[in-house]
């Protein structure tokens, strides 16, 4: 649906009353189960080596609003008893979107910690807020060692209104019209043809839809709630050529492998793993459809696959077969975006606080059968996110929210040949130490995939 067909464009005119759309249900879902002590943002990071011209920056963004109407959006208001809630298509935004926070000391650190604590308003056009601030001197090791100055744009997004890719797309609009640079998406990787082979079945010990998975052991949590955060910039693991696997198994490997090895540590008995991953199918051109567009699969892992071992090139290289047979069957299912069950419970019957009740009592029953974790893996950022005079992207980060009964969340993106890794947690569950410690485990565990050869060899070091 291009800006023109869009029925915010239809409504624009003196008199006449804006559109309204009802919530698709994974909006419904979220706007029943929101919690004021964590709330559900998402937050992204993009790093530039110059500073973008204030007001420049503010039309740019205000006009790719407009190009992408859809983000353009309030919650309805309504009586009690009505059936759904409603988003309120406006023309344009009710607040100013963009601002340039007074720079001082960990100013981007502030800025961090109100993207995970303070949710921009679903009563306002549009849900999202963006902070333009200075970089931070980058880590040693990174792809900006060495460099000074710099700008951080600092986006936090109302979970409930849309995700993380379709804000990027936003975003990508808004440097082409900063800069006058084309921003088109480039290519996606194509994944190595499997030959032959049975189709892909579950661990014979993988957690089934009855059996609860394993939670993330507790560390040392602090006293107050909310979310915490560590990112890291990595590089990219390597594939051995000719690999039937991805980038992304070796992510979901690293991190099973990760969680397993932190549970063991904590005292806790082996158990099967369910890990949630996001399967995104929206194209990334102009036309993307803006909201929550992402539907999600859990891919399982047996107890026996991830019990301590010498983790040899063979071990590794059979587990990521494993897994990639079993991404690559999940991602090929027809299903809706949170399952059928979430379908029926959207069904707008009963009103919808009546709806709401019952999801909120369901999701509390159901928290033990909650997968262990999630990770969402954006892949190679695929616009140039070029806004001219202040330079292209070198880093982007995402964030994902981590609220129990999960209490960790791993994001990763690539930018420039680098991984870009987020890690979220609950803080009644993790400190950030424990972080600093899971990052060190995932570290070690996605080196450990690049290790292998088709054959079982281990690379020469």
């Amino acid at each position: 649906m291009t800006a023109l067909e869009h029925p915010a464009r239809r409504a624009e005119g003196p008199g006449r009353p804006p559109v309204r759309v009802p919530f698709p249900v994974v909006d419904e879902v979220s706007r029943h189960c929101l919690q004021e002590e964590e709330p559900e943002t998402v937050h992204i990071e993009v790093h530039l080596p110059g500073t973008p011209d204030p007001e420049r920056l503010r039309a740019a963004f205000h006009e790719a609003l407009r190009r992408h109407p859809r983000i353009l959006m309030r919650e309805a208001r309504g009586p009690w008893y009505r059936r759904r809630y409603e988003w309120e298509l406006t023309a344009e935004a009710d607040t100013e979107v963009v601002t340039f926070p007074r720079a001082g000391r960990d100013a981007l650190k502030r800025a961090r910690e109100r993207a995970l604590a303070e949710a921009p308003p679903l009563t306002a056009s549009p849900p999202i807020r963006l902070e333009v601030l200075p970089a931070e001197t980058p880590p040693e090791g990174s792809a900006a060692a060495g460099e000074g100055g710099g700008s951080v744009l600092l986006i936090t997004i109302n979970h409930t209104a849309l995700d993380g890719p379709a804000c990027l797309r936003v975003l990508a609009t808004a440097a082409e019209l900063y800069g006058g640079q084309d921003n088109s998406p480039a290519a996606p990787p194509t994944r190595q043809p499997e030959g032959g082979g049975s189709p892909a079945v579950p661990p014979p010990d993988a957690a089934s839809g009855w059996a609860p998975p394993a939670r993330v052991s507790k560390g040392t949590p602090e006293p107050s709630p909310g979310n915490g955060m560590l990112i890291a910039e990595l590089p990219v693991p390597r594939r051995p050529k000719g690999s039937p696997f991805t980038v992304n198994d070796q992510l979901m490997v690293a991190t099973a492998l990760m969680i397993a090895h932190w549970n063991r540590e904590h005292g806790a008995r082996p158990r099967p793993l369910r890990i949630t991953m996001p399967v995104d199918d929206r194209p990334r051109d102009a036309s993307m459809p803006i909201g929550n567009g992402t539907r999600l699969v859990e891919v399982p892992f047996g107890a026996g696959e991830l019990t301590g071992r010498d983790w040899t090139p063979d071990a590794i290289r059979d587990l990521l077969r494993r897994t990639s047979e079993r991404t690559r069957a999940l991602k090929a299912l027809a299903r809706p975006q949170l399952g059928h069950g979430a379908t029926l419970l959207t069904a707008p019957v009963l009103p919808v606080t009546l709806r709401a009740a019952v999801t909120r009592g369901l999701r509390r029953a159901a928290a033990p059968w909650t997968s262990t974790t999630l990770l969402s893996n954006i892949g190679r950022i695929p616009y140039a996110l070029d806004f001219g005079d202040a330079g292209r992207a070198h880093a982007v980060w995402f964030s994902a929210p981590a609220r129990l009964p999960r209490g960790l969340t791993v994001t990763t993106a690539s930018t420039s040949g680098r991984l870009h890794l987020a890690l979220r947690w609950s803080k009644t569950l993790l400190s950030h130490g424990d972080g600093a410690h899971l990052r060190d485990l995932f570290e070690h565990y996605l080196h450990a995939t690049e290790h292998t050869e088709a054959d079982g060899r281990r690379r020469p070091q």
